[in-house]
């Protein structure tokens, strides 16, 4: 198997998209306690459950990534897409019913619609 990159403009932003996710999720990966300071979250009592939780979280962004990286497929690109969608969906709850309104929580906000759309958008021909 090679590895692919991909000429075609669509094709291209939704490879970038799933590379940035795996940029995401590797950081999530290797460093737990600052991915969660940049969320404004914080460890609770000497549990170290929170930062499983966010190595499992960045494990999970960094194996998707790497699968479509890998694979090339449209429709992996469109899972990539689907998952950004949901959790951009549920951060604007978050927004209306929590009162979480910030401008780095509407910057993430931003970062979760393109990574959204520039994979649905090639999935589903628009790009």
């Amino acid at each position: 198997m090679e590895f692919y990159i991909p000429e075609e403009t669509g094709e291209l932003l939704a490879f970038c998209a799933a590379l940035l996710t795996g940029v995401i999720g590797l950081f999530g990966l290797f460093a737990p306690r600052l991915t969660l300071r940049l969320a404004g979250l914080s460890l609770a009592g000497p549990s170290r459950e929170g930062l499983a939780f966010a190595r499992s979280a960045g494990g999970f962004r960094a194996g998707l990534a790497v699968v479509a990286l890998l694979m090339a497929q449209s429709w992996i690109y469109m899972a990539i897409g689907g998952a950004f969608a949901l959790a951009a969906f549920g951060r604007i709850l978050s927004l209306m019913s929590d009162g979480s309104a910030s401008p780095g929580n509407l910057a993430i906000l931003a970062v979760e619609i393109v990574l959204a759309g520039l994979p649905l958008g090639y999935a589903f021909g628009f790009l």
